[in-house]
């Protein structure tokens, strides 16, 4: 039995606070481009008619659906979070949408996926990976749970690589958008954000941690001069 660290517990909590106001504040403080990242995490996607899909980490449910605005209606979708907070606000966005009837949500973390092996033709992460406590056990738990060939796709910030893009790219998150985060939400959780990146594993090292919990055909696409990137690997066996 999964028992989560105080750390774990902090997150959770956190998310729990700023769940009402997170949307709003993704939209504005990333400019809307937030939903061009999701999309083409999701394009990386290989999932047949029939198929089912798993997002870790769902938060409300924006990755969910923009996998089932782009599958067949045959394709079902599982989102799953470790933040009631974030699943209540989600179900209420999902109730509203032509989707309903193909998205189901599930409490509970990453490193203790409910679900049998081999179940997913396809997994997703977007944001959220950086939040998981042991990540290694993170990723192996969406290993187990793929079926074979199946594609796990992460999307994640990144620390951009250009000197002067760099600059002003950290003065953003380290000034303005904890700044901009305390006015509508809570200032911690904003500045949390921040700083879990700069703490996050560049694009080798994760490729790694990722080939560790088994995946294959290590791919990543770095985004917006690499303010985020698209990780994607496979199980082979």
């Amino acid at each position: 039995m999964f028992k989560m660290s105080e750390k774990g517990r902090g997150v959770r909590d956190m998310f729990d606070t700023i769940a009402p106001r997170y949307d709003f504040l993704n939209r504005l403080l990333s400019l809307g481009i937030d939903r061009r990242w999701r999309s083409f995490a999701v394009k990386q996607l290989q999932i047949p008619e029939g198929g089912k899909v798993l997002d870790v980490a769902t938060g409300t449910g924006d990755v969910a659906l923009e996998i089932a605005s782009r599958t067949p209606e045959s394709v079902r979708i599982v989102g799953e979070d470790f933040t009631q907070g974030m699943l209540t606000v989600g179900k209420k966005k999902i109730e509203a949408t032509p989707f309903c009837n193909r998205i189901s949500l599930v409490n509970a973390p990453c490193e203790a996926i409910p679900h049998p092996d081999r179940t997913f033709d396809g997994v997703t992460i977007a944001f959220g990976i950086r939040n998981v406590v042991d990540r290694l056990e993170g990723l192996r738990e969406m290993r187990r749970v793929l079926k074979r060939g199946g594609r796990v796709v992460v999307l994640e910030f990144s620390n951009p690589r250009g000197r002067l893009f760099k600059a002003l790219y950290y003065f953003y998150f380290r000034r303005v958008l904890p700044f901009c985060g305390g006015l509508i939400s809570q200032r911690n959780a904003y500045q949390y954000l921040p700083d879990s990146v700069l703490e996050f594993p560049d694009q080798e090292t994760f490729k790694m941690l990722m080939k560790e919990a088994g995946f294959s055909n290590l791919r990543h696409f770095d985004l917006t001069f690499g303010i985020a990137t698209v990780y994607v690997g496979v199980r082979h066996d």
